[in-house]
């Protein structure tokens, strides 16, 4: 009986040293698709992220997941990881936390997606701006949420979730165009022709536009922007932020009418300003897209899809979603796209592909690399 407990606790040790061992084990390459482990072990729980830098740490912000098709709810909130080399994350915490109060648009099972943390070099502020969907409610509601903290990792207050630019014309719609949306508004279009003609526009112009799948992009000289899909996700938005960072200025675009473009990624390369999204198939992956500007808030063109590889890799963008474009410290024109597999029926599992992004013809593309490093990038 005595050896037969000596046994039971040998092999308890045995175990308990064998998943120290590897809960410790040390990432030197990027494995897109694989299961991507923290530094205690744990599948790194942090979708549709973004990462901020901070001195020589990059602190990535994105949805904690919980398994299940319920995962696609907000049951937790907003999840932060650290690291100094990209490779290998520790988990530090709940940035955001949803609430328990049914009173609060944060109340638990509501929708936070795609959260995006920038500094404010004023205000000494890291705030945060995520999507957000009421509970209950689908994606009917298309609100922008802002969050504020005094230190990276949190923890965020919630200030408020809203839609954008009531009653302000944007930089772009000309008269003709408001006067050609009218017109067409009282007409019976099929779904979807109501972006390209500026109908939803019109018809969201009292209360608010629309927001869903978005990013944070800050320039150089501080300044911050927030872009969007809206309109159905028909057309992309482009605001300029007020100056504390807390809320949308009346500077904004409209970008590609009737584009059907999702999952927006801002990156700026010798003075021109980069964009890769995805087209509009709900969790299904489909072929990104591409496109370039001179400045923010001015003319948009397209680029084509920036994936390279075979029909089947370019047509699901190697089965992802953007999320995020990463510039690399520290070293000169390396970038990432950061992307997701998403498992809505197991939310919880859903993966992330990291690839380099390289340029042809002064254009940004992607090409699949089962594992890779940044070493990629002294080439």
């Amino acid at each position: 009986m005595i050896k037969n407990i000596k046994s039971i606790i040998y092999i308890s040790i045995l175990i308990v040293s064998f998943h120290n061992y590897f809960a410790q084990e040390k990432h030197s390459s990027f494995k897109p698709g694989e299961i991507w482990k923290d530094t205690d072990g744990v599948h790194i729980n942090a979708h549709g992220a973004g990462v901020l830098t901070k001195n020589d740490t990059y602190y990535l912000f994105g949805e904690h997941k919980v398994k299940g098709s319920r995962g696609n709810q907000s049951w937790v909130g907003v999840r932060v990881y650290s690291s100094k080399d990209l490779y290998n994350w520790k988990n530090e915490g709940v940035a955001l936390k949803v609430t328990k109060d049914p009173s609060s648009k944060l109340v638990e099972g509501s929708l936070i997606e795609r959260p995006k943390v920038i500094y404010n070099d004023k205000t000494k502020k890291y705030v945060m701006w995520f999507h957000h969907e009421l509970k209950g409610r689908g994606y009917d509601a298309a609100l922008v949420g802002v969050a504020v903290s005094d230190n990276v990792t949190g923890p965020y207050n919630y200030i408020d979730s809203f839609r954008m630019h009531p009653n302000v014309w944007p930089k772009n719609f000309s008269e003709e165009q408001k006067q050609h949306a009218k017109k067409m508004s009282k007409q019976k279009l099929k779904w979807g022709e109501g972006s390209v003609h500026g109908v939803y526009f019109l018809r969201d112009f009292e209360s608010g536009q629309m927001s869903r799948d978005m990013t944070l992009f800050k320039d150089d000289d501080g300044v911050a922007y927030h872009i969007t899909a809206s309109e159905e996700n028909g057309t992309l938005i482009i605001s300029k932020l007020s100056s504390d960072f807390l809320s949308l200025s009346d500077e904004y675009i409209r970008v590609f009418p009737g584009g059907n473009n999702e999952a927006p990624a801002i990156f700026k390369k010798d003075g021109k300003y980069f964009m890769i999204s995805s087209g509009l198939t709900g969790w299904d992956p489909n072929s990104a897209r591409s496109a370039m500007a001179d400045n923010m808030l001015g003319s948009w063109t397209s680029l084509g899809n920036p994936a390279r590889g075979n029909e089947k890799e370019r047509k699901t963008t190697f089965h992802s979603q953007s999320t995020h474009i990463l510039p690399v410290m520290g070293k000169k024109d390396a970038y990432i796209f950061m992307a997701d597999r998403w498992m809505p029926q197991n939310a919880i599992n859903g993966r992330y592909v990291w690839l380099p992004i390289e340029f042809e013809d002064e254009k940004p593309i992607i090409k699949w690399y089962s594992e890779w490093s940044l070493d990629f990038f002294d080439k």
